[in-house]
């Protein structure tokens, strides 16, 4: 997967309107804050859910959002090393 297929795929998923992708490497700092972010605020989400099925949901979201941190790390690694 390419670096703009990947970013396109993540303003997708975190349904971001008027994503910036002028400079790559600046592009996926800001996609790894919000993913950051999004992952702080899904945590206080699960600490205070009551129901399992809705803390279930809440965790499979944070789960896809760690790996596309992994992913957004690497390639922001591999931007730096060029």
């Amino acid at each position: 997967m390419g670096i703009k297929k990947f970013l396109n795929d993540v303003a997708d998923f975190l349904d971001l309107d008027h994503f910036n992708r002028q400079n790559k490497k600046k592009a996926v700092k800001t996609l790894i804050a919000k993913l950051e972010k999004r992952k702080q605020m899904l945590k206080k989400s699960i600490a205070k859910c009551d129901s399992k099925k809705e803390k279930k949901a809440l965790k499979e979201e944070q789960e896809l959002i760690q790996a596309q941190l992994k992913k957004a790390n690497k390639y922001l690694r591999k931007l730096e090393n060029k």
